[in-house]
């Protein structure tokens, strides 16, 4: 099998050299070139003709925002963006995601954390390099539904995503109301960037969405985005349903963990539960949307046709965990629908 052909885009040549090393040691990928800046890799990716670009974020002459613009009009491709765990990087970060970035990883900042970050470049190259890249002009509308009309049921909301994740979650949260059902999500996501997210879905939707903190009490019209990095996000049955945060290894192999999300919900909610499983690599979320169909919820996946990364709804859709597949511009209305009062 042809090895994907790898073009590393950073300014720093340590950096250059750690990236390149990493993925070369991959037998699946080939680092073909490394550039500097974004005007010495507009060069190399019309001479090279890379399968994928890893870009660093932060850059003298053009910052990779820009570059990656350039790039998702002129010549559409997989790109990872490569940037520093701070405030200012997490907003560049999903900034590229929207734009059409497949990915985002961030750099290390501690000799100890080096090498498990430089793995992850790999396995994040690897995932890019199967998906289904969009650009602005390809993404979906997103009519925005902010009026008081929707009826919640008492319905509780669980959404899981991972690869694709910022460009689904944004165009179906921004159909969501202010009188919304309660709703958790847990989107696969460095622990430096979701409270950024959860701000950035906050403008775009009629919900109040914020990160999940334990003990949250689930409430009409609020939106809890599951944390990254050390715990997982279930739901749990204590005066009202709340949010709980729990320490734990990964499960799925991911922390926070969809299924641990959905099997949560199956419990604790039951019947009074809808289920949304979208975009990602891998099949976390499709035993605890089992779980939750098997316990009378309603359960939605997004097509292949919409998804960024066929890969956690198709595992879903496989094990009869997914009632009924639904596009990406339609799903946000379908999810409203299933958890409506009026169903």
């Amino acid at each position: 099998m042809a090895k994907i052909r790898t073009l590393v885009v950073d300014d720093s040549a340590t950096m250059r050299g750690l990236i390149t090393a990493a993925l070369n040691r991959d037998p699946e990928i080939e680092v073909v070139g490394a550039a500097g800046d974004p005007f010495e890799a507009r060069g190399m990716i019309k001479a090279l003709n890379p399968d994928v670009v890893t870009l660093d974020i932060e850059m003298p002459n053009m910052n990779g925002i820009e570059f990656l613009e350039k790039i998702m009009r002129l010549r559409p491709m997989p790109v990872v963006m490569v940037s520093s765990l701070t405030q200012a990087g997490a907003e560049m970060t999903l900034r590229a995601l929207e734009l059409g970035a497949v990915d985002c990883v961030g750099k290390p900042t501690t000799a100890t954390g080096t090498a498990e970050a430089l793995a992850e470049v790999a396995e994040k190259v690897k995932t890019a390099a199967r998906a289904s890249v969009r650009t602005k002009a390809d993404a979906p509308a997103t009519p925005t539904r902010r009026g008081g009309a929707y009826l919640p049921s008492g319905d509780v909301v669980a959404i899981g995503s991972s690869t694709g994740g910022v460009e689904a979650l944004l165009t179906i949260l921004s159909q969501f109301p202010e009188t919304c059902p309660p709703t958790v999500i847990t989107q696969h996501m460095p622990a430096t960037f979701t409270a950024s997210f959860a701000a950035r879905l906050d403008r775009a939707s009629g919900a109040k969405v914020q990160e999940a903190t334990d003990g949250a009490l689930l409430e009409v019209g609020k939106v809890y985005v599951a944390p990254g990095g050390a715990t997982h996000l279930e739901v749990v049955r204590s005066a009202g349903l709340r949010c709980r945060l729990v320490a734990g290894d990964p499960v799925s192999g991911h922390r926070p963990s969809v299924d641990v999300l959905f099997r949560s919900v199956a419990q604790a909610v039951g019947d009074k539960a809808v289920g949304a499983i979208l975009t990602g690599m891998g099949r976390d979320g499709a035993q605890g949307l089992l779980q939750m169909r098997q316990a009378g919820a309603r359960t939605v996946g997004q097509d292949e046709a919409s998804c960024v990364v066929y890969g956690m709804p198709r595992a879903a859709q496989e094990i009869g965990a997914v009632e009924k597949q639904v596009s990406l511009s339609s799903i946000g209305q379908s999810i409203l629908d299933l958890a409506s009062a009026r169903r």
